[in-house]
């Protein structure tokens, strides 16, 4: 699979990677063998970036992870993520012992000495511009607890104030055929910069595969189910943030203009060719949806035709839900 420079990370990454929130808990039940089955169909695929989080499962993700990876001699890159353990959710939280407390966790949960990056993880928007944050993270690289860290971030001007802070190695921002504004000034501004970008929900949690229709229904503890209107977090994290029915209608439309190509690669190879983007990390919950999004690094570049159509379609039925708000 093709590699690609993470920023200033110093590393190659594919440009299909595997995000493990649903490893670790939100997208109903993941059974321990059948996460185990996904990480190895993963890295077997040749995905060389496994993307998680400290509070996937209250940390059984990065678990998940570890056990997968202790017959392998080569290991893939592991992007964790930090700081939606603050309780209360507050900026006054992140504080170099928390911030510390937070990385030590995530290592013993991953068996390293040293996280190959640690994302603040959508904190409050205060943080990204408070130096003393960045301070404590340098000091942490410093003292090789990790090897780089970035931000992920809900907002495109929360990732322009990342930007201004130049330890930050890597970016990680909503992107998909629905959520085009990072386009604009995000992403070229952190090409400029040597930042990484890591798009996440590629599939607008799921309504991008182009398998749901308005009677599609979730568990209970799903969180396609309970954040529809932003109950628990960001309802940007969740359908993109588009409306259900109204992301069902235009997904429609979205496979159509794919064709003969799988809905849900073909939209992953949206985001693969975007300028900037270094790696797509769509979630999977089988191995059968991990080669499906393998796929997407084989398929050539979407012609202009076609991405004319899917910019019709952003315009007339998406633009109004999401654009000015993230």
């Amino acid at each position: 699979m093709e590699q690609r420079p993470l920023g200033r990370t110093g590393a190659d990454v594919s440009v299909v990677g595997l995000g493990t929130w649903q490893l670790g808990g939100d997208w109903g039940d993941v059974d321990e063998d059948a996460a185990a089955d996904v990480l190895d169909a993963a890295l077997e695929a040749g995905v060389t970036l496994l993307d998680t989080a400290d509070v996937y499962g209250d940390g059984r993700s990065e678990e998940r992870i570890r056990r997968a990876l202790v017959a392998r001699s080569e290991r893939p890159f592991v992007a964790t993520k930090a700081g939606r353990r603050a309780d209360p959710f507050e900026a006054e939280q992140y504080t170099p012992e928390n911030l510390r407390a937070w990385v030590d966790r995530s290592r013993r949960n991953l068996g390293v000495e040293t996280l190959d990056l640690v994302q603040l993880h959508c904190p409050p928007p205060a943080v990204y511009s408070d130096e003393r944050v960045y301070d404590a993270l340098d000091a942490m690289v410093a003292d090789g607890a990790i090897a780089a860290y970035g931000v992920s971030v809900e907002t495109v001007a929360e990732g322009l104030t990342a930007l201004q802070h130049p330890g930050v190695a890597t970016i990680q921002v909503i992107l998909n055929i629905f959520r085009r504004k990072p386009l604009e000034e995000l992403l070229p501004a952190a090409a400029k910069a040597g930042v990484g970008i890591l798009a996440r929900v590629p599939l607008a949690s799921g309504l991008l595969t182009g398998k749901y229709d308005e009677s599609t229904t979730f568990a209970p503890d799903d969180h396609r189910n309970f954040n529809r209107h932003g109950e628990a977090f960001d309802v940007g994290e969740t359908f993109a943030g588009v409306p259900f029915e109204v992301g069902v209608a235009a997904a429609r439309e979205v496979a159509a203009i794919a064709g003969d190509a799988p809905t849900a690669a073909f939209a992953l190879r949206w985001v693969i060719d975007q300028p900037g983007v270094t790696t797509v990390i769509p979630g999977a919950r089988t191995v059968d949806q991990v080669r499906g999004n393998v796929a997407a690094a084989a398929l050539p570049r979407l012609p202009d035709s076609q991405l004319a159509d899917l910019e019709r379609v952003y315009d007339e039925r998406i633009r109004a839900h999401v654009h000015d708000r993230w």
